[in-house]
């Protein structure tokens, strides 16, 4: 199939046909595809069947393994399953567009449903998960459905650090607020993002947030600030994902977004240095200096004990794993790092880096 022109404007009542458009943007994702592909095409429940009521559509972005190939695949043996390939970006300017907002927006023009699934290539889904998120969005009147996958971590690094990352994030955007049509707060989890057509046009869909490294959240943004309900919550049961399969992987992704995800991140890393310095330093002091009341010694103790609670109440709102939230505290180095890295390179560099590709942040 050629190309589409990511400038056009598809008018959101032309071509829906189907009920649902699942799209997913892909570069380099060898390692995660056939499994996401599996999870998808197993969707069978009676009534919802691939080529009937929903299809599948994979945009290749511009990969150099075997993506295409792996997805080529899937569509001379699948019916209903479709695949694209994104635009050439101008990397010059970004072309209006990151790589993934480009390949959502060239999804989206060949799409023929009423509603749109956009989903990672490294998510898993549970069997019937998308005929459930459809009845969720319409129970809730919701013009927005998006789902925090389970998370796959490997690595210690991953098992250390991840728990902390997630647990700040339900901090700054509870699901309660977040659902709450008084409240401006928005969020939404790129991974499994489902919208409704026209909701999703009215308000310029992925090319109105065509430079936003964070386009998930930018989109969410736009629909509840033009008056539609959005829904986000947690949903182990529907979908996982592995996001990183190496440290590496994980920083750079982790740069790329924490300067946006967090309102003060610098003042947040300030707050992780005193969870270290009252962690670890409150019982040296106990037991290292001698000259301590047995009084003093307790009070000390009695602060390190609630240190230790308000670390890990916190560190527990995750949902990861009891073991991954106790070693937590050893990946507080590094999510400090994380923090200010991005910092780094949103205030003074101007830039950062994700799949291969250099997007400047400065306007």
């Amino acid at each position: 199939m050629s190309n589409t022109d990511p400038q056009l404007d598809p008018k959101s009542a032309e071509t829906a046909d189907l009920e649902l458009s699942v799209i997913i943007p892909a570069r380099n994702e060898q390692r995660s595809l056939p499994t996401c592909l599996a999870s998808l095409l197993s969707q069978s429940e009676p009534g919802f069947l691939l080529g009937q009521q929903w299809e599948l559509i994979i945009v290749n972005d511009d990969s150099t393994d075997d993506t295409r190939r792996i997805a080529a695949e899937a569509a001379a043996t699948h019916e209903g399953v479709v695949l694209l390939d994104a635009p050439k970006l101008d990397l010059s300017s970004n072309g209006g567009f990151t790589g993934k907002n480009n390949a959502c927006w060239a999804g989206v023009q060949a799409a023929r449903g009423r509603f749109f699934l956009f989903t990672d290539a490294d998510t898993t889904h549970e069997t019937n998960d998308i005929s459930r998120s459809l009845r969720e969005a319409d129970r809730h009147h919701a013009a927005m459905l998006s789902y925090s996958p389970r998370q796959v971590v490997t690595g210690f690094w991953q098992h250390a650090v991840m728990p902390l990352v997630f647990s700040e994030l339900a901090s700054v955007y509870p699901s309660k607020l977040v659902n709450d049509p008084v409240q401006r707060l928005a969020a939404a989890n790129g991974q499994f993002l489902l919208v409704e057509r026209e909701a999703y046009f009215a308000v310029g869909g992925h090319r109105a947030v065509g430079k936003n490294v964070l386009e998930d959240v930018a989109l969410a943004e736009n629909l509840k600030h033009g008056s539609h309900a959005i829904r986000f919550r947690y949903a182990p049961e529907a979908v996982s994902t592995r996001m990183y399969w190496t440290t590496s992987e994980m920083t750079e992704g982790w740069t790329k977004n924490f300067a946006l995800l967090f309102p003060k991140p610098v003042a947040l890393a300030l707050w992780r240095v005193l969870d270290l310095l009252l962690f670890f330093g409150l019982p040296v002091a106990a037991f290292g200096l001698y000259w301590l009341q047995p009084w003093q010694r307790n009070v000390i103790l009695l602060i390190w004990v609630r240190t230790l609670w308000r670390f890990y109440s916190r560190v527990a709102r995750s949902n990861f794993p009891a073991l991954d939230v106790a070693v937590s505290i050893l990946g507080v180095p590094l999510f400090i790092y994380l923090l200010l890295r991005s910092v780094v390179h949103y205030r003074f560099k101007k830039n950062v880096t994700w799949k291969g590709r250099n997007y400047n942040t400065a306007a």
